[in-house]
């Protein structure tokens, strides 16, 4: 495909995804407004996300340390907010902090520790999302939703760490009432939360639903969205590539 005609699908996508975002907003009885397209742009070629980014689809979610250091020669020039939504091993905080303005996937005390020192020796602040195992999988990254309201006491004792809100992956599955459980107690322990006081209503995020799942996870009460495949069409490897420790 030559370059005009994946940029006319890059975009005619997009205008898809708006319109599935707005539809499942309404049909909730919320404000589209209240819920951001972030574009999951693992594998994508930075001058595709440029496509998008110029189309005004400017929050990014990298997976990979080493793709955020290959696409930066241009999304380091563009008007991008850049977030880490993949495992994140202690050994790479010193370099996605270089790159990035959000960590999505804060899911151990040890990380959040390591952090906040690299952070204190930088004399700046991190906004971060505690991630939450809602899946109960084992091969899913995240902290035990029963240890969740801990690991957010603790993170918060940091003090260049800020709290933005929760996120998860979800059950991969095509039917959307299975996934759904793990979106609505997401939900649930958000609201607990502020009910505790460790979120404030206003910076209460729930981070979750992707391409096949979204209208799910604007029902349940999503306000970020990770979208790749539906915009940027298939990757080269399964989801699975990309939630591996491995060669973070």
């Amino acid at each position: 495909m030559d370059i005009a005609a994946q940029s006319a699908d890059i975009l005619a996508n997009l205008h898809l995804i708006r319109q599935r975002i707005a539809a499942a907003a309404a049909k909730a009885g919320r404000s589209a407004t209240d819920i951001q397209l972030l574009l999951a742009t693992k594998t994508v070629a930075a001058e595709n996300i440029k496509v998008a980014a110029d189309a005004g689809a400017t929050l990014l979610g990298e997976n990979k340390v080493q793709e955020l250091k290959e696409k930066d020669y241009l999304l380091g020039t563009l008007p991008v907010q850049r977030h880490f939504i993949g495992h994140l091993q202690t050994n790479k905080i010193k370099d996605v902090l270089k790159y990035v303005t959000c960590i999505q996937s804060v899911d151990r005390q040890e990380l959040a520790e390591k952090l906040d020192s690299r952070l204190q020796y930088e004399k700046r602040t991190m906004d971060v999302f505690v991630q939450v195992n809602t899946s109960f999988e084992e091969s899913k990254f995240g902290v035990h939703p029963d240890e969740a309201i801990r690991l957010l006491e603790q993170v918060k004792s940091y003090g260049t760490l800020q709290v933005k809100g929760l996120m998860t992956i979800g059950l991969f599955d095509a039917d959307p009432e299975k996934v759904r459980p793990s979106f609505r107690l997401l939900r649930e322990i958000r609201d607990t939360a502020i009910q505790q006081k460790l979120l404030s209503p206003d910076a209460a995020h729930l981070s979750m639903g992707m391409s096949g799942d979204l209208e799910t996870a604007i029902e349940e009460g999503a306000t970020i969205i990770r979208v790749g495949t539906a915009v940027f069409g298939k990757r080269q490897y399964p989801d699975s590539y990309y939630w591996n420790e491995q060669g973070q």
